[in-house]
């Protein structure tokens, strides 16, 4: 077994058994690697949005997925396909308008005429399960949904139970004065540049795999769960300057995407073990959608980021 070395600022409470194996040592450096050759082939395409395209690396090699906001105009369904583009990986788009409708997701029976001139119905596979039957999807399946927050009309939103089921919600800012210029030299002439492929899907699940292994000592689990249960008006730990602002905090599945965002983000840094800088940077977007705030935070202009902040602050 491989020891952790001082990069990694090695811990006291580090359970022995978690520890890596040369080979895995050797392979986090190949994601490290691997990473900065897939946000240097982004940049060919992708102006700015580096905090975006790591969230979204995050989460890809979590093995979880995300929910990106933006308003209009900020290429989100742009990157998506040109993550996927670099990852060697299939890209689906499905809008959710009003007439959509299931068997557009999960597919249907169609007649359909044989060679012999019969006809038969024939199932058309969409992507999940139907009437009992699984029809698997390809590995690695990742769902990046994308949400405008300045037009509604004719959407739904999303329900809270749904939202706790992405990892992250990442949002887009706008972007600054010279990458809009840069944006405008780069998509007003002739047709985008096809990026090389990085990584295939084997290697993806390869290091989905690495990550699952990354060493996390006892003072970080703590640290987690320490954090999500302040997020909880109704719980003892939560501070009194919260209550009246929150009406529902986390659950315990942002406690589980706090630590794999944690362990995923230290593999991309290069990091042999998940270091509380790790926890702390995911920690906004693991938690600002699943905070609940109240009519009294919203009359007060008091937003659910600025209450993870203060919690971040506040959290040792």
């Amino acid at each position: 077994m491989s020891q952790i070395d001082s990069r990694s600022g090695a811990s006291s409470d580090l359970n022995p058994a978690v520890q890596l194996t040369d080979q895995e040592v050797q392979a986090i450096d190949q994601l490290r690697s691997s990473y900065d050759r897939f946000c240097n082939e982004l940049s060919k395409v992708i102006v700015g949005q580096r905090e975006v395209i790591e969230q979204l690396a995050i989460c890809l090699f979590a093995r979880r997925h995300a929910l990106l906001m933006g308003v209009p105009g900020l290429a989100k369904t742009l990157l998506v396909s040109k993550v996927a583009e670099t990852m060697s990986l299939g890209f689906n788009r499905i809008q959710f308008t009003p007439d959509l409708m299931p068997m557009d997701i999960t597919g249907t029976d169609i007649l359909q005429e044989t060679q012999e001139g019969r006809r038969e119905f024939q199932f058309i596979p969409g992507r999940v399960t139907v009437l009992g039957k699984t029809y698997d999807l390809s590995s690695p399946f990742m769902v990046l949904a994308t949400q405008n927050p300045v037009e509604q009309e004719g959407t739904y939103p999303l329900p809270e139970a749904q939202l706790d089921r992405f990892m992250f919600l990442i949002e887009l800012d706008y972007p600054t004065e010279q990458e809009e210029i840069q944006i405008a030299r780069t998509t007003t002439g002739d047709d985008l540049i096809k990026l090389n492929g990085i990584l295939s899907g084997e290697e993806i699940l390869h290091f989905q795999r690495l990550v699952r292994r990354i060493p996390v000592a006892d003072h970080i689990y703590e640290y987690a769960a320490k954090l999500v249960r302040k997020t909880r008006p109704q719980g003892e730990s939560a501070p009194e300057w919260l209550k009246p602002f929150v009406s529902w905090g986390a659950g315990p599945r942002a406690v589980q995407n706090l630590i794999l965002g944690a362990k995923s983000r230290a593999a991309l840094q290069g990091s042999y073990m998940v270091r509380l800088e790790d926890i702390q940077y995911v920690a906004r977007p693991v938690l600002v959608h699943r905070l609940i705030t109240t009519f009294a935070a919203q009359a007060e202009g008091v937003t659910a980021k600025q209450i993870v902040a203060r919690l971040i602050d506040e959290t040792r």
